[in-house]
């Protein structure tokens, strides 16, 4: 935590810049030039007025050289979790001359929730509201995992505004396999239920500690459960939404240039590689180990294998 309060650079001097700029939130479009006279010098945070309210993001425009020039990266989580699960990254690709959006999903983060239960396809306009906040005009997408879904309905919806797709954990599965998702999702449901004496918490913990891996960090599984029952609206609406949705059919329909990532250890390994079938136009790169939390695990190499692909040219 020390580490990244030290990057974001959220001390007292960063604090007075953002009381002195009056704020973050805005109605109209915001330029490349007001953002960095705001965040000039720290790690930005902010609101976009989305069709289902507000949507939370962080900018790291005002630590990147020539951000106007740059075509920014938009960075879309997993869940249940928020634009933190990216926070392992945030500084190497800062390093790398990165600009990077990266957004709560409605619903989740500081995010508000749509005031109905959503499908993949509704949370693509919320992500372009952040796009016309921000003034921007196109960016490369990046997706991981629930992330990715939203990634794609982002390219098929509004194909202009993305360059390049980064699909981190593709998810291609058929409708048979999805239906036994439901059915295990629904069946667990109980689980995460509050509780008096809070078993719905270390419940959660040591789920994620038997998915950790290796020598799990503590203090990273405790973000991910706090990310987990902190979103605005119920945690359980990522996973039921991407396990109702067709993948594999968005996938034959995308047209931009696209990278597919994935880890030997990701628990969705073999839908990458399905993918990969489907889609052998598509760029294919796979780091080694790790698990479904590989941006935590691996940030430089996962930093490495995403500013790659970017400045490739594929």
């Amino acid at each position: 935590m020390n580490d990244r309060r030290q990057f974001l650079k959220q001390g007292v001097s960063g604090a007075a810049m953002l009381a002195a700029a009056g704020g973050t939130i805005a109605s109209g479009n915001a330029s490349a030039s007001d953002a960095n006279s705001v965040y000039d010098g720290v790690m930005g945070r902010g609101y976009a007025r989305g069709p289902h309210g507000l949507v939370h993001f962080h900018d790291s425009a005002g630590l990147v050289d020539d951000a106007e020039n740059k075509v920014p990266l938009v960075l879309l989580h997993q869940s249940p979790a928020s634009a933190r699960q990216f926070e392992s990254a945030f500084g190497p690709l800062v390093e790398r001359g990165v600009r990077f959006v990266a957004i709560d999903t409605p619903g989740f983060g500081f995010s508000d929730p749509t005031p109905f239960v959503p499908k993949i396809q509704d949370w693509t306009s919320s992500i372009i509201a952040v796009l016309d906040h921000l003034g921007i005009e196109q960016a490369d997408v990046l997706g991981h995992h629930t992330g990715s879904l939203i990634a794609t309905e982002v390219a098929l919806q509004s194909p202009s505004r993305v360059r390049r797709l980064i699909l981190n954990g593709p998810f291609p599965a058929s409708e048979a396999e999805r239906q036994k998702m439901i059915d295990r999702e629904e069946q667990g449901l109980e689980k995460g239920k509050p509780k008096l004496d809070g078993s719905h918490l270390t419940s959660s913990f040591a789920v994620r500690v038997r998915m950790g891996g290796e020598n799990p960090d503590p203090a990273i599984i405790t973000r991910i459960v706090v990310e987990k029952f902190q979103g605005l609206g119920p945690y359980t609406w990522g996973h039921h939404a991407a396990y109702r949705y067709d993948h594999a059919s968005s996938l034959k329909k995308v047209r931009q240039p696209t990278l597919i990532l994935t880890n030997t250890g990701d628990m969705l390994y073999d839908l990458a590689h399905r993918t990969q079938e489907m889609r052998p136009d598509f760029a294919f790169v796979e780091l080694e180990g790790g698990t479904q939390d590989i941006v935590d695990q691996q940030p430089e190499a996962w930093s490495d294998a995403v500013v790659a692909y970017l400045v490739s040219g594929q």
